[in-house]
């Protein structure tokens, strides 16, 4: 990599996140947030709201990010990289839109983003893309000179993210009990989305059954059961799986449901599981309660022996890998040669999302990608 502390031409990162409450009285109007437009009545908002009230009302998102945010800029300026990190949210304070008025307001006219979310998919990349775009077109209707915006690439497989997670599959696996970690079953855990928007992720040629988001998570689940059988000599049987289905009963989503596939293993004789939430940066509430809530009492009424592994949250070695895909993009940008790190079979994803990739049911204008009107 070049000169690390070169991040030009960008001036400004942009930290953009989903966004939780940090309250009882921000739940519901948080909910109507996430669910603008679907048309979704108040008494369902409630029933999902419980989630979040028996917490509190309080989702651990926003601290994860503010852990994030502080770990970033520590890499950053012990490397030498002078590059100041915004933060915003897609459905909670700090808005999107208000950050992005304030990076213009401070001076920033290139600006990177890392959203957090790491795969290829509708949810996890297009829409922060559309986000992007509405809130440019509130800043232009503002008046306001508009910055141009370039996301990072998807970062499934730099090694920053996955070492972190093949650690914490290891730590689960040393903490059960020594008579049945031989025999133990990882499930690697990602976010269960309609079959057809996983078919239709990534890139055009990438589509087709389970698009580039199964392949993407499979790869990951690869690359970790691989380090777990060179680093213990155990070959632990694994497989995806999903969790956190939220569309109507008749919507094909993938599966097999966490505790679907807990009660199926434990049928088949399975000793002990780890579940490894790979789809997942950070702890939230979809960790929270899917797994350390409902997959834990599953396991528990099954008598079945469970660990659940870290997600990557602050790790050093992720706030590492975010600096070197800045400056990645940004050698890229000054027209550089790069070579990008990723582990696995699939290599390093694109740096701007071609036309066609992950497409919404209705089409909507989205920054940071080939089809951009911000471009």
């Amino acid at each position: 990599m070049p000169d690390a502390r070169d991040a030009s031409p960008y001036d400004a990162l942009l930290l953009l996140s989903f966004g939780g409450p940090e309250g009882p009285d921000d739940v519901i109007p948080f909910l109507e947030n996430v669910t603008r437009g679907r048309g979704i009545p108040t008494e369902r908002l409630k029933e999902v709201g419980e989630h979040y009230f028996r917490f509190g009302g309080v989702s651990p998102i926003n601290d994860q990010n503010r852990a994030l945010l502080d770990a970033l800029r520590k890499d950053f300026a012990e490397h030498g990289l002078d590059l100041p990190i915004y933060w915003g949210n897609r459905n909670w304070a700090p808005y999107l839109t208000d950050t992005l008025r304030e990076m213009v307001t401070d001076g920033h006219r290139r600006i990177l983003v890392l959203a957090t979310s790491a795969y290829a998919s509708y949810s996890g990349c297009r829409q922060y893309r559309e986000n992007l775009a509405d809130s440019l077109a509130a800043l232009e209707a503002e008046g306001l000179e508009l910055p141009r915006v370039d996301k990072l690439r998807h970062y499934f497989n730099h090694p920053g993210f996955l070492e972190p997670m093949i650690d914490g599959v290891l730590r689960s696996l040393a903490e059960l009990p020594e008579d049945v970690r031989a025999g133990a079953h990882i499930a690697f855990s990602t976010h269960s989305i309609p079959t057809a928007a996983a078919d239709s992720s990534g890139r055009v040629e990438d589509h087709g059954d389970g698009g580039a988001y199964v392949a993407e998570h499979l790869d990951v689940a690869k690359v970790i059961a691989d380090a777990v059988r060179e680093r213990t000599g155990v070959d632990h049987p694994w497989q995806l799986v999903y969790q956190s289905r939220s569309g109507a009963p008749h919507i094909p989503w993938l599966e097999p449901d966490i505790c679907d596939h807990l009660q199926e293993r434990h049928a088949a004789g399975v000793p002990a599981i780890v579940i490894a939430p790979i789809g997942f940066v950070s702890d939230h509430m979809e960790v929270l309660y899917d797994l350390d809530t409902e997959a834990r009492d599953k396991a528990e009424e099954l008598g079945l022996p469970m660990r659940r592994s870290a997600t990557v949250g602050d790790d050093p070695r992720f706030a590492a890998a975010v600096r070197d895909l800045v400056l990645e993009r940004s050698a890229v940008a000054r027209a550089e040669k790069v070579t990008p790190c990723a582990l696995g079979a699939l290599g390093a994803s694109h740096n701007v999302c071609p036309v066609g990739c992950c497409p919404s049911r209705a089409p909507r204008p989205a920054a940071a990608g080939a089809d951009s009107p911000y471009a």
